[in-house]
């Protein structure tokens, strides 16, 4: 009969109980956040369009898609994050656990003798012991959901991560491609500087021209030999960041990763969506809302501590001289324990006001993560747009050397101008040319900025 009022009272308790504390409701996102951006008309960009899953793919390179899938799988940073995330999953079912009843079964067996009675005696004990807290406000369900609310935020932690190694990747390798591509430049440079160095020389011989021409050409030319070893230290550099990146030895990096000599070129304009899509796209945003969630779940775990906390719970168990005599007689013992931490409601409740203070602070977090997640879209949509004017003119500015050449050329074969005027006319080109490979190489890192901002896709 005992047992059977504990289960009538187990089932009472449980159609009675209440969560305390505030249930989550996700902030409402501002109408203006959730708009248009403000710099995103712009030929080169597409407003309307949702954002490209693995946006690196458009660069269409193979050897950039392998780089991106190593990183994924092998970069420490993406490891750690995996390994929070692990953390935070055993963390929940630890929690979880609180909801099924407490086991515990013991076992002893002596033998001895004390001085009254000489006889040598054996006794075995064994105990089983079972405890049940009974949920009656919420306090093991609000822990469950603080945890779960935990866990997705690692998640999305994890998620963070893998969107920034991938545009560093995408960086590291575009980074590598656009120094190779300038230092092909830079050598084209010199190299005229040198033909038109030799020329001046012999034109000082006869007496055609003076010392001074050939020191100015001799001046600039070591100027442009000098950028060279800083252009090549920029390519090892960003090989070896593409190394790290992958998880390799700068000496494991596969020769393919440092082959291509152009810049990355995208063919089309970049999606970027809305304000809307971008805020439920980015798991940094993601984090911070399941961090509020989390925050919120814990002001009811602390509430819960000014009520009692009900444990129904038995014990089972016998002590025999002999393993035939063990369970005969068999003792339990069946009932509920009340502990209530009334005289100390005091601390409960300065708990309580330190997880309402929580989570106002993760409140403010999940906000400043927005505006800040809007800010970088916002910047980076302006400066990709501000590259690709300045590349349009230094583009303009080359055609244009490029015609002069083409000109002095000409003028050169009917005699009208001397071999000097034609390679003047040639190194303007060229430095021409350097420079707008220079902006190329900017473009592309605009370009990788917008997308890790735009919070994309990672496989």
């Amino acid at each position: 009969m005992r047992l059977k009022h504990l289960t009538t009272l187990a089932s009472v308790l449980a159609l009675a109980a209440c969560t305390v504390g505030p249930n989550y409701a996700p902030p409402a996102t501002p109408a203006s956040a959730a708009g248009p951006f403000v710099t995103a008309n712009r030929p080169a960009i597409q407003p309307s369009a949702p954002v490209e899953g693995n946006w690196w793919r458009l660069y269409d390179d193979p050897v950039l898609d392998g780089l991106v899938a190593d990183a994924l799988a092998h970069n420490t940073d993406v490891r750690v994050a995996v390994a929070r995330l692990a953390k935070a999953r055993a963390a929940l079912r630890e929690v979880k656990v609180d909801r099924l009843p407490e086991v515990d079964i013991g076992a002893s067996a002596t033998r001895g003798r004390d001085e009254i009675n000489p006889k040598v005696e054996n006794s075995l004990d064994v105990g089983l012991d079972v405890a049940y807290e009974v949920d009656l406000f919420g306090r093991v369900r609000r822990n469950v959901e603080a945890a779960r609310g935990d866990v997705t935020a690692a998640q999305y932690d994890a998620d963070a991560v893998r969107v920034a190694i991938v545009a560093e990747t995408a960086r590291a390798y575009a980074d590598a491609a656009s120094a190779a591509e300038r230092l092909a430049v830079a050598t084209q440079i010199v190299a005229l500087l040198d033909k038109s160095l030799k020329l001046t020389t012999r034109r000082v011989e006869v007496g055609m021209t003076t010392r001074l021409d050939t020191a100015r050409i001799a001046s600039l030319m070591h100027q442009r030999q000098a950028e060279i070893p800083a252009i090549a230290a920029e390519r090892d550099s960003a090989l070896f960041r593409l190394a790290m990146l992958t998880g390799r030895a700068p000496a494991d990096l596969p020769p393919s990763a440092g082959a291509r000599n152009l810049a990355l070129r995208l063919s089309h304009p970049i999606p970027v969506g809305d304000g809307a899509q971008l805020l439920a796209r980015r798991p940094d945003v993601r984090a911070a809302e399941r961090r509020l969630a989390a925050a919120t779940a814990r002001i009811g775990v602390a509430t819960a501590d000014l009520y009692p906390r009900i444990t129904l719970g038995g014990s089972v168990g016998s002590t025999a001289g002999s393993i035939g005599n063990l369970f005969n007689p068999l003792n339990f013992v069946l009932g509920p324990l009340i502990s209530w931490a009334f005289t100390d409601r005091a601390r409960a409740r300065a708990r309580i006001a330190g997880a309402e203070a929580g989570t106002q602070e993760a409140l403010a977090s999940f906000d400043g993560t927005i505006l800040r997640s809007l800010q970088e879209t916002e910047t980076a949509l302006s400066a990709y747009g501000h590259a690709l004017e300045r590349r349009e003119a230094l583009k303009s500015a080359r055609d244009e050397a490029a015609v002069a050449a083409r000109i002095t050329r000409a003028q050169q074969r009917e005699g009208q101008v001397d071999s000097l005027a034609l390679l003047d006319a040639e190194r303007t080109y060229a430095e021409q040319e350097a420079e707008l490979t220079d902006m190329d190489g900017r473009v592309v890192a605009t370009q990788i900025d917008l997308f890790r901002a735009l919070g994309g896709g990672w496989g």
